[in-house]
């Protein structure tokens, strides 16, 4: 949406030309409100169920896009973004929770990473949106963008009522039966006597039942007090943040700012290439990440992606500073070409991966907690990233390149050494790989002779084949 606007000269003009810090601030409130909300959010949904959070998300978000259309001044523009930020920390905290607690053992990895594919949807829809209205002289050309940004959560909120409550949330809450009958409908194809459901009942009753012996308290601080804790932390935090300080908010935020250096002015030029830039990100992400994470594993997707990103920053850095002094359009144009090469690696693993991971290597009762401690990771790399990055593109242009060819040297590194494998492993299996093996889960189920037998369960991809 910002990238959109910031190429409109009817936005620009209407508040002033932002730039610098303004421009920075502008972008950054969003991010920032997200934070403030996350808390909250993060209390209604441990507390009253992964719905509830969402349902006042959905309240307050048309309230902000409403105010962000009507805004006569910078300040009225600043305070939409602070309510739509806000508003919405009360979908994003507790929506990966859900679909991951929802999922289908063997279909878990894939559609927790579809999830925040999605983003790039939206992205599609606002780039659009804009390249849409920018002939548009009048103000409506950035108004009517600004007020389609309650469209989608309309339509998600159509469909609410039919959403089920987290079945871990249940079990965790004294509400088992419940729970049963969500996994029987979903993942016992409606079999009350299905292995799969309770085994799956059985294996999170047991696993709230550790946490409840390893943990006296349930508050943030039990996220850093055991070592396999500050492990998951570490990672969580470091994903989430270098997420947004990996070269990415340059474009994401600035993508103006980086076509004006390889001589890409014209408006028409900017919104079209935005438009193109996030229908490709959105392809990438679903085709070459989320479905293919159970097939090369999370950790591969990772060490493949950077690797990538690095090798696309190299050349786009070296051809910025030859069009610098040459202003040669075709070195610019190639520019915009690794561009693309960069994304095309960033989509596959830095799209889908850091909350389905975060989301995985956590155990029930430090959920929530976890996705909120990984936002305010993500949201810190942005408001960090949309202070310094207009500044330092306006004072340094091109040199600020180097900044991030050195990171992503470090992240493959870091990730080399500090990021684990999980893929083909149950969300409670997945404490082994921190916390070292435990004693295997045993489950009773009716052996169809009236008597029951002992069991550990191997889930297939058929909900009707399971031993």
């Amino acid at each position: 949406m910002m990238n959109g606007l910031q190429s409109l000269p009817q936005w620009r003009s209407t508040f002033g030309k932002p730039e610098g810090a303004l421009l920075g601030f502008m972008n950054a409130v969003y991010p920032l409100s997200k934070v403030i909300g996350l808390f909250p959010a993060t209390w209604l949904g441990d507390n009253y169920g992964r719905r509830r959070p969402m349902f006042v998300g959905f309240l307050l978000l048309p309230i902000g896009a409403a105010l962000q259309a009507a805004a006569q001044n910078t300040p009225m523009f600043i305070a939409s973004r602070f309510v739509l930020g806000f508003s919405t920390s009360f979908l994003a905290q507790p929506s990966p929770i859900l679909v991951t607690e929802l999922a289908y053992p063997t279909q878990r990895a894939k559609i927790t990473s579809l999830y925040n594919t999605f983003f790039y949807l939206g992205a599609v829809l606002a780039a659009w949106s804009t390249f849409g209205t920018f002939r548009i002289q009048s103000t409506w050309a950035w108004r009517i963008p600004s007020l389609l940004q309650a469209v989608m959560p309309s339509i998600q909120f159509a469909f609410f009522y039919w959403l089920p409550e987290s079945p871990r949330w249940l079990i965790a809450h004294g509400q088992e039966e419940k729970a049963r009958q969500i996994f029987t409908k979903y993942h016992g194809n409606g079999d009350h006597n299905s292995p799969l459901v309770d085994f799956e009942v059985a294996e999170i009753n047991e696993s709230l039942q550790r946490n409840t012996l390893d943990n006296h308290s349930n508050s943030y601080v039990d996220l850093m007090r055991t070592a396999p804790n500050r492990r998951r932390m570490l990672i969580a935090v470091g994903i989430a943040f270098f997420a947004q300080w990996s070269g990415c908010s340059v474009v994401s935020y600035y993508l103006t700012l980086v076509l004006n250096t390889i001589g890409i002015r014209d408006v028409a030029h900017q919104t079209l290439i935005n438009g193109m830039l996030q229908i490709f990100n959105w392809i990438v992400a679903v085709c070459g990440g989320a479905l293919l994470v159970d097939r090369v594993g999370r950790r591969r997707l990772f060490l493949i992606a950077t690797t990538g990103m690095f090798c696309a920053y190299i050349p786009w850095t070296v051809l910025n500073a030859e069009f610098a002094k040459t202003h040669n359009q075709a070195l610019g144009n190639s520019v915009l070409i690794f561009i693309f090469v960069y994304y095309f690696f960033y989509d596959i693993a830095w799209t889908p991966l850091p909350l389905a991971y975060t989301a995985e290597i956590f155990p029930y009762s430090l959920r929530g907690r976890a996705i909120t401690v990984n936002y305010i990771g993500t949201y810190a790399g942005l408001i960090s990233g949309q202070f310094i990055n207009p500044i330092a593109m306006k004072a340094i242009t091109w040199h600020y390149y180097i900044v991030f060819c050195g990171i992503l040297a470090f992240l493959v590194v870091a990730i080399y050494f500090l990021v684990p494998e999980t893929k083909g492993h149950t969300l409670e299996e997945i404490n082994e790989i921190f916390e070292g093996p435990q004693v295997p889960l045993n489950v009773a189920v009716t052996d169809g002779k009236g008597g029951t037998q002992a069991t550990e369960m191997e889930v297939s991809s058929d909900a009707s084949r399971k031993v």
